[in-house]
């Protein structure tokens, strides 16, 4: 079992720039593919970022933006989040695949799940 746990999220004004921190439980976190995702209220949860051993790969939207990092010395993953603007307004949920996909962006291919933290851009 894989115990993850999200902070860094908070209130921030339009512009601005937040860092996510996601840290693992467990032995083998450098075999996990890991993602953020996020959700909106009234909202299905999206994916945001995810990082595999082929490197880190983006949504759109945060393509430019939000940068993907890992310190597996320290079982531990990190998004990046510059340029906020309001539409980034959600929960933000960090997962782990344990089959260490080259590519995992959707919910179903991730089996650990965070408790979410919480990100305000206000206008």
């Amino acid at each position: 079992q894989v115990q993850l746990v999200e902070s860094g999220g908070g209130l921030v004004q339009a512009g601005g720039s937040l860092r996510l921190s996601c840290t693992a439980s467990g032995r083998t976190f450098s075999s996990y593919t890991m993602g953020w995702f996020r959700q909106a209220p009234g909202k299905e949860r999206e994916f945001v970022a995810g990082i595999s051993r082929r490197g880190g790969y983006y949504e759109d939207s945060v393509k430019g933006r939000f940068t993907i990092s890992r310190d597996n010395a320290k079982n531990t993953m990190y998004l990046q989040m510059n340029s906020l603007k309001p539409e980034d307004t959600a929960v933000y949920y960090c997962a782990a695949d344990q089959s260490g996909s080259y590519y995992a962006s959707r919910v179903g291919e991730y089996d650990y799940w965070g408790q979410g933290t919480q990100v305000t851009v206000s206008s």
